[in-house]
């Protein structure tokens, strides 16, 4: 093959072995709904097997942000890729769907198949958690676009859901009961406020709070919560979630709720992971502005009827989940903190 597209600075037989290396990743997340394989011009995946009265597709795009700097600087890319799935999964699982299959586009500044099936290896092991089938996305090397050991990552998931069963938020009264579930951390929200926090500190060191170096801490992958939710709906009426990301709990609470109600939280029913008072100190912020920019360790909210509370507890803690009810609806619209 002629070098002058090589010589332009896409080396398209790297791009080949990328492809085989990746290929034994996503062979871990096939569906028995899958149709063809890997290689095709698009992804194939079938409904038929499916009995639902009125199906609903709910699909949901995202990122991982700034967050990727960090992967830059500290040469770890085997976790973003799980960010990623779980950015694009937790929206739709917040609206009741069940995850079925994802795709994703890397954009990079030059082909690394190593670096490459590093990312794609995360990007698995998050749809085997959710339980979607990797059927298909695009690697696009672009010189002069990024930087050579710089990349970007979007991604694209569809969902399935009973019509019925949709989690809207339109059910939800004052009095109803918001249970919180616990985030990993950080997730993929507030990294350019984190960035210029940490800026020039040593990432390897294990700092006060931390049980395991800076790094380490600012690059735990995002948490799925699929699994947690549908176990909880398959026995009881999920009335409203909400995926805590972007805008923290003054943004993304009141997404769920029908208008002019709000929540009335107890921040001290939940733990929050170490990283947040340490971000909090370091860069001198308010509590208010740390529950506007980050989850505070509460990744998925969800709101239950009064006596159906005991019962989606129980069921969360078989799913390992160290749920807690973290505060109620009220009928004062926002969200506002016991005091």
């Amino acid at each position: 093959m002629s070098n002058v597209y090589k010589d332009a600075g896409v080396d398209v037989e790297k791009g080949y072995e990328a492809v085989e290396r990746m290929k034994k990743h996503i062979a871990k997340t096939t569906r028995p709904e899958v149709l063809g394989g890997i290689g095709a011009f698009a992804g194939l995946f079938e409904l038929t097997s499916f009995n639902y009265q009125e199906p609903v597709l709910v699909s949901g795009t995202d990122g991982v942000g700034t967050k990727l700097k960090l992967a830059f600087q500290l040469d770890k890319h085997d976790t973003v890729g799980i960010d990623l799935v779980a950015m694009c999964v937790n929206d739709i699982v917040a609206q009741g769907a069940q995850p079925l299959f994802f795709l994703d586009y890397i954009a990079c500044g030059k082909n690394d198949p190593e670096m490459l099936e590093q990312i794609v290896s995360g990007i698995t092991s998050g749809c085997s958690d959710a339980g979607a089938a990797l059927i298909g996305g695009e690697t696009a090397e672009m010189p002069g676009m990024y930087e050579e050991n710089e990349y970007d990552l979007a991604g694209f998931t569809v969902g399935i859901a009973e019509k019925s069963r949709l989690i809207t938020g339109e059910s939800i009264t004052a009095g109803d009961v918001v249970i919180g579930l616990p985030s990993s951390g950080i997730h993929s929200n507030g990294y350019s406020l984190v960035r210029k926090i940490v800026a020039g500190l040593d990432f390897h060191k294990v700092v006060d709070g931390l049980s395991k170096p800076l790094g380490e801490a600012l690059m735990t992958p995002t948490k799925i919560y699929a699994k947690q939710v549908s176990a909880v709906m398959e026995s009881l009426t999920v009335k409203g979630a909400s995926h805590i990301t972007g805008g923290g709990f003054y943004e993304n609470f009141p997404r769920m709720l029908p208008q002019g109600l709000g929540v009335e939280l107890d921040e001290t029913s939940w733990e929050k992971p170490g990283i947040f008072s340490f971000l909090q100190q370091q860069g001198e912020i308010s509590d208010r502005e740390m529950f506007g920019v980050f989850n505070m360790g509460i990744g998925l909210a969800m709101v239950v009827a009064p006596k159906e509370v005991d019962q989606a507890l129980t069921i969360l803690h078989a799913q390992g989940e160290k749920a807690t009810v973290i505060g109620t609806v009220t009928d004062s619209a926002g969200v506002h903190f016991r005091s």
